[in-house]
């Protein structure tokens, strides 16, 4: 089994993220240094990463955590996601493929269902099970953000489609405005 971070430590990187999450990159980089084969240290150095927009770290460090735990879902959809937003559509695929295993009623499973559809410009399946996965998400609230953004810019292009207009292939639009808010300014 490998070594991992004690709980009281990683409680307290944890409460310190939340109070500055851009400045705890060092110290999580200490965390790895006496941790390297936990998983968790790993996926939150992604996460701290990406929202500061060094996106090429980001992505070896989720990806290092999904090679440390491959059943770890939030780090998987992450990185899946990522992979997506970042045009890597058959990567992300690939990654999330695990999570097919999770139980129908997963909130990580729902969210996949969506943005499946979003690939395939299925704008009323991405609302639909998007929405399904926020109405089942207590676990990680802020990931319920995300995904309602999508469904914001889905509802129109579903309407449209609905009313027989041409939608036409937005998902890749959609996918670079999210991105875009995802990058500091």
């Amino acid at each position: 089994m490998a070594n991992l971070c004690d709980e009281a430590a990683l409680q307290d990187l944890l409460a310190a993220m939340r109070s500055a999450p851009n400045d705890q990159v060092e110290r999580v980089d200490q965390l790895i240094g006496q941790f390297p084969e936990d998983a968790r240290l790993h996926f939150l150095r992604g996460s701290m990463l990406a929202g500061s927009g060094r996106y090429i770290e980001a992505h070896q460090s989720l990806s290092r955590a999904v090679q440390l735990a491959p059943d770890f879902a939030i780090a998987r959809f992450q990185l899946g996601f990522f992979q997506l937003t970042s045009g890597e559509t058959a990567n992300a695929l690939d990654t999330w493929g695990r999570l097919d295993g999770l139980p129908d009623g997963h909130y990580l499973r729902k969210f996949v269902d969506g943005l499946r559809c979003l690939i395939r410009d299925d704008f009323a399946g991405v609302i639909q099970n998007l929405s399904e996965g926020i109405a089942l998400n207590t676990e990680n609230p802020p990931l319920n953000n995300d995904m309602q953004l999508i469904i914001d810019r889905c509802r129109p292009l579903a309407a449209q489609a609905h009313d027989g207009g041409e939608a036409g292939s937005e998902t890749a639009l959609i996918l670079q405005q999210f991105a875009q808010r995802q990058r500091p300014n």
